[in-house]
């Protein structure tokens, strides 16, 4: 037997690969889960697909001997405390945030809110519950917009509104993917995201995109976005917005690895808009472009990555989510 594939069993056992779903983000889900299988394979790790969708999961974990969960589940059901609960409930260690992260983290609304009252900046928001607040409040707000489902990723139902005449039809696109919608005030500035893993902040990226914002069609499905690495920031600038986007993360209680993201106005405020406490694992994906900025190929960052699981103070702190 090789004798780095032997070791690799014994300190992680048979991992299951948990991709796929039926979340809105499936199609992303299972490039990324794929991309995973393949480098912790290639790595030595006896790692398995397991499609939650598509099998009775639970039965499948007690049964098949898995030691271990590597979660590549995008969107609800996957990336939002569900699956989290479930395997905390077996007894199985897993990838990323417990159960309080997850769920905060898939939820931007509430995100938001817990940023409020930690002093973290956040665009400010309007929560829209029905049709007719929408309509009552489309001549009072204050514009351009960006109207959003709380809890979807990947941009999902996400749109710009320049005027109040587009706000409905945009609040009824993200409306269709969740109840609950709210409007969020636009920051004119760049974007940029920080991927974050265990207690270190990789470099940042700055994202340049031709469309109208960082959306579905920029992420996964053209090669006209423009990723810049290094950011273009000062080593002091770029190291306060690190230590930021940290607490930003730590705030929802997000632990193991993720991404945060954030705009930077031209009187250089940050200002947060989001957790990812799953991000994508995609060929086009931005946790893997930092790691790579570090020295760390796709398959040594899956392995650390998958290390979260192994983490006593990281499984301690579900614990206490859960209590």
């Amino acid at each position: 037997m090789n004798t780095g594939a032997a070791n690799m069993d014994r300190k992680y056992g048979k991992v299951a690969v948990l991709m796929g779903g039926d979340s809105a983000e499936r199609a992303i889900s299972l490039i990324s889960g794929a991309a995973v299988l393949q480098a912790l394979r290639a790595a030595g790790v006896d790692a398995h697909a397991v499609d939650p969708a598509e099998c009775n999961l639970h039965d499948v974990l007690v049964n098949h001997g898995y030691a271990r969960a590597f979660i590549a589940l995008h969107g609800r059901g996957g990336e939002d405390g569900v699956i989290q609960g479930m395997l905390e409930t077996l007894g199985m260690p897993y990838t990323g945030s417990g159960v309080l992260g997850s769920a905060l983290g898939m939820d931007k609304l509430r995100t938001k809110q817990v940023w409020q009252s930690a002093g973290i900046a956040t665009p400010a928001f309007t929560l829209f519950s029905s049709a007719a607040e929408v309509l009552a409040a489309k001549d009072h707000l204050q514009y351009p917009l960006i109207i959003k489902p709380s809890h979807e990723g990947s941009s999902i139902g996400i749109s710009k509104v320049d005027t109040a005449d587009s706000l409905f039809a945009a609040w009824e696109l993200a409306a269709r993917y969740d109840s609950e919608v709210f409007a969020e005030q636009w920051i004119d500035g760049v974007e940029y995201t920080a991927g974050i893993l265990g207690d270190e902040v990789l470099p940042l990226i700055r994202l340049e995109t031709p469309n109208t914002f960082y959306d579905y069609e920029a992420k996964y499905e053209t090669d006209t976005t423009r990723y810049l690495i290094p950011c273009g920031l000062d080593a002091a600038m770029e190291s306060q917005l690190q230590s930021l986007s940290l607490a930003a993360c730590r705030a929802v209680a997000a632990n193991g690895w993720g991404r945060v993201d954030f705009m930077l106005d031209a009187a250089g405020q940050a200002w947060f808009i989001e957790v990812n406490t799953v991000p994508g694992l995609t060929d086009h994906s931005l946790v893997p472009m930092a790691a790579q900025a570090t020295g760390l190929d796709f398959s040594q960052l899956v392995c650390r990555i998958l290390d979260t699981s192994l983490d006593a103070v990281a499984a301690a702190g579900r614990e206490a989510d859960c209590a």
